[in-house]
């Protein structure tokens, strides 16, 4: 009997951004400040004016190419100064509801902190006769509606299974590299929290026959509270976004304005489902506007999860005559929120994020990132994968554009008599696999993913924050903890609102 050969997966680029090279356009403005500076000596034939100016060309080039906790120091700077301003202001503090300043026209502030304050929550028919919740963000022009999946993972199964699996996720992916495509972005995201099993035992409650035995009801009973407390609860949200510009023409045609995007994105999802059925996902229910500001309500308030998912479960019963399931979306954002240099306060919880810099290296195989959602007792974890699908020509440009600074900086080390290092070899080698993907048919797409931890007492919090690095250490990938942006940080890890990815930055 033959066996298979588990897949291995690598190849993963690093965006090289920058106005000049990998210079920002402040650091190319300090290193060019540096080389007149350290001129000037030259030019006024005063060795003496060179023991000031030398030193100040020096530490300007400190502050372009020096590091500190993966930023330039010039970086820091900034997020340092924006920082302390935020907090002088007070800008840094969130009130909602009735803790919230009114304005002078006598109007409350949006009801959702920082980056999130320009987001609403729209209500849309689905095609299907039901309700769908669609975030709109009026500045980036988005619209984005989340579903609630399930999935048969890919630990418990053989090797062939688990390749089909990545395969058809892939292919699905694929299919949204489409040129002038209307989905922007398209997001995976992941919470692991602990569960006392209030949902389990409401449930179990009401679905026990009356002649059942009371000795098994005993033993049931029995089992519930010891495993209860232990359990582990898992949502996967999916989130698919759709631009208002890309989409202009369709959204004109659907009848304009917010209706008319609301009727593309229908249109949009509905087409999905069967690539996602054959991915392996199975979609649970695309989330109103109240499952939309549940989700985020949850992310904001931890202790609100067990009572929410108890009054869903009751909701169930036919018989029920309580709150309807869901937030109002007027309270999905926290009462008081607090934003701090390397941590983020929101009601009774401290969450932070972190970005993934760097992946594996090394071959891994499809499950290299399970030891990030591991059941943790003290800390709920989540992980947001966003992924950007990129058209066929862009996607030739940007790949074309990679090779040529790769072998463009190859010929001047070789010119200069350098030795070209592995890393930088197999980085060639990699954009050029990249590339002969492309031409085959292989979607590109930019990716990145995003880490929080959150926990509801503070001692708890630097021993989570360790066991995360532990775990992320082990899945070969590099973390950078958001200094400085941990609120913004947090709508994009935390919530699945498909926040993240910037737009690029092309250098020259």
């Amino acid at each position: 009997m033959t066996t298979s050969v588990p897949v291995t997966y690598s190849g993963w680029q690093s965006e090289r951004q920058g106005f000049m090279g990998n210079l920002s356009g402040l650091g190319f403005t300090l290193v060019s400040a540096a080389c007149v500076i350290a001129l000037i000596p030259i030019y006024q034939h005063s060795w003496t004016s060179a023991f000031i100016s030398v030193p100040v060309a020096l530490l300007l080039l400190l502050l372009a190419y020096g590091r500190v906790l993966g930023l330039t120091a010039d970086e820091w700077i900034v997020l340092a100064v924006r920082h302390q301003i935020a907090v002088a202001t007070s800008k840094n503090l969130f009130f909602s509801g009735l803790f919230a300043p009114r304005t002078p026209a006598g109007d409350q502030p949006m009801d959702l902190p920082g980056v999130l304050a320009r987001v609403r929550i729209l209500e849309a028919p689905d095609g299907l006769g039901g309700q769908l919740g669609i975030t709109h963000n009026p500045v980036d022009g988005t619209y984005t509606a989340i579903c609630r999946v399930t999935f048969p993972g890919l630990a418990l199964i053989d090797t062939d299974k688990q390749t089909a699996r990545v395969k058809a996720w892939a292919a699905f992916l694929r299919g949204q590299c489409k040129e002038d495509s209307a989905i922007t972005r398209i997001s995976v995201h992941q919470r692991s929290l602990p569960d006392d099993g209030a949902a389990l035992r409401s449930w179990t409650e009401r679905h026990t026959s009356p002649d059942a035995p009371p000795a098994a009801v005993q033993a049931l009973g029995e089992l519930m509270e010891g495993a209860g407390p232990v359990a582990t609860l898992r949502e996967t949200y999916l989130s698919v976004t759709l631009s208002s510009s890309r989409a202009r023409l369709a959204i004109k045609g659907a009848g304009g304005g917010q209706v008319g995007a609301a009727a593309v994105l229908v249109r949009e999802i509905n087409a999905m489902h069967g690539s996602l059925s054959s991915a392996g996902l199975t979609v649970m229910e695309w989330l109103t506007p109240r499952g939309v500001a549940q989700a985020i309500r949850t992310a904001y308030d931890p202790e609100a999860q067990l009572a929410l998912a108890a009054r869903s479960s009751a909701a169930e019963d036919p018989s029920y005559q309580g709150a309807a399931r869901g937030v109002d979306p007027a309270l999905a954002g926290p009462a008081a929120a607090e934003t701090g240099w390397g941590v983020y306060r929101h009601d009774g919880a401290w969450t932070v994020s972190y970005q993934v810099r760097g992946f594996p290296q090394s071959e891994v195989y499809a499950t290299f990132l399970q030891p990030l959602l591991r059941p943790r007792q003290n800390a709920r974890r989540s992980m947001s994968l966003v992924y950007e699908p990129i058209g066929p020509a862009k996607a030739r440009q940007e790949l074309a554009r990679e090779k040529t600074k790769r072998q463009a900086a190859r010929d001047l080390r070789a010119k200069t008599g350098r030795a070209e290092s592995e890393d930088e070899r197999r980085d060639a080698m990699t954009a050029r696999a990249q590339d002969v993907a492309r031409a085959s048919g292989h979607g590109v797409v930019r990716f990145t993913c995003l880490l929080a931890v959150t926990v509801t007492d503070l001692d708890q919090l630097e021993t989570a924050c360790a066991e995360l690095q532990a775990d992320a250490s082990s899945a070969g990938l590099e973390l950078r903890r958001a200094w400085g942006a941990q609120d913004s940080a947090f709508a994009a890890a935390a919530l699945p609102l498909g926040q993240g990815l910037t737009e690029r930055r092309v250098g020259i």
